[in-house]
Formats: structure tokens, sequence, C-alpha cells
């Protein structure tokens, strides 16, 4: 039995459902969202600032229903200050959870890092909570350098 076998036998409490988002970060709000709205026709359907986060942010959706997914088109507020919304250029990728309370609270006794904040409504209006791209001495699980936002599913999904 290989170990990527093996790891799908854990009794976890949760389920990852599918994508919730991509999220592309730049420094020119514009400029993203000339490419992905004007030459590649995806539909902007919201947007979102956050000082504290220090990003705004245009959202877009390609899909539809349950099967809709968002791109999140990102430029840091304060090109100096963190966090750099806009470095690396895939910022992160979000994926939806049937359980986000539970998800966390077994994650963290597996050893995954999650960074500040905890769980917190996102940008879309689902609770999220996000798992820190490296591990450390107390939590030496990381996204092996990918920053993984966990989505709470809307009931529909679930």
């Amino acid at each position: 039995m290989t170990s990527a076998t093996k790891g799908n036998e854990l009794d976890r409490p949760f389920r990852i459902i599918g994508f919730q988002q991509v999220a592309i970060g730049g420094t020119d709000l514009n400029q993203l969202r000339h490419f992905w709205c004007d030459i590649l026709g995806v539909e902007a359907v919201g947007s979102y600032t956050s000082e504290q986060e220090n990003v705004t942010e245009e959202i877009l959706q390609v899909g539809e229903g349950v099967a809709a997914v968002e791109i999140d088109l990102m430029q840091p507020l304060d090109p100096e200050a963190r966090p750099r919304v806009d470095s690396p250029p895939l910022n992160h990728i979000g994926l939806w959870v049937d359980d986000l309370s539970s998800a966390v609270r077994w994650l963290t006794e597996q050893g995954v890092r999650f960074t500040p904040g905890g769980i917190r409504p996102g940008a879309a209006g689902h609770d999220i909570c996000f798992i820190h791209p490296k591990g450390n001495e107390s939590a030496p699980l990381g996204g092996h350098g990918v920053l993984i936002e966990l989505v709470q599913a809307p009931a529909s999904m679930v």
C-alpha cells in the first residue's frame, strides 16, 4: 500500500469537496482586470477591500451554481506592507470543506500550521481560514509552499 493510499484511510471528520477559488496578485489591479475580464471574458461579480489584509480585490467567477469557481484578482493597498498579496503572483488556492471547524481542529491535531486569524468571515461571505505555506517547530506541516484557504461550503453543497 502506498503512502498516498494510506493517507486516505485516516478517520478524517471532514471532506474537501472541490475548488472554491484561485487568487492571483499583482501590483496593478487595472492590468489584471483588463486581462482576465476584457481579454479572457471572465465575469466580474464583486469587489472587496481590507486594510487589515492589505488588499483590494476584484472577484470574478467562472462556471455557475455549485460548480462556480472564484478568481480573485488582488492588489496590495500598500506595496511595502504585509501581507504581500502580489508575491507570489499565484497567491493562494481555496478549497471547499464540508465542516470547517472539525477540519481545523483535526488538522491542528495532526500538526498542520495555520496563519494567524483563525476562522473568520471571508470576502465572499463564507467562513474561512488559511493553512500556512510552511510548517514550523510547533506545527511542522504546511502547504509545501502554497497558501491554502479552507472555505466552509454552503449547506447546498454538503
